[in-house]
């Protein structure tokens, strides 16, 4: 399943040397996977309300290729590489005009919202994603 999310370079993402500072393809990117989440129906505060669960970032690779820059209209592609009753594992890539920028692995995991243990991402969702 991929999910393909627009996102245009503000000039707030941008650090001194006018290109997109590191840390905010992770943003994009989260973004992206709520979006995707919105687009299936899902709203991460009724996982919150309705189930008392949370996703959490578990582990994040990122590979940057090439810098954006301030205006650049962006693309953020998302697709699920491995599913667990716990976890979802993305591949997310950041693309200019099919160039890719930036490649990223992000593992999630679904948590209690009051203990943060581990626990089954519920099964609507898990039937969504299947």
């Amino acid at each position: 399943m991929n999910f393909d999310w627009p996102v245009r370079v503000y000039y707030e993402d941008t650090d001194a040397a006018g290109v997109v500072y590191y840390a905010n393809y992770l943003k994009f990117m989260e973004r992206a996977r709520t979006e995707w989440l919105r687009a299936l129906g899902v709203e991460q505060t009724d996982l919150l309300g309705e189930h008392e669960v949370v996703f959490v970032v578990h582990h994040v690779t990122a590979k940057y290729h090439q810098p954006a820059r301030f205006n650049d209209a962006l693309l953020v592609e998302t697709r699920i590489q491995q599913l667990t009753p716990v976890r979802i594992k993305f591949a997310q890539r950041v693309m200019r005009d099919g160039v890719q920028l930036v490649s990223s692995e992000i593992a999630v995991v679904c948590v209690n919202a009051m203990t943060f243990k581990p626990v089954k991402i519920p099964q609507h969702i898990i039937d969504l994603l299947e």
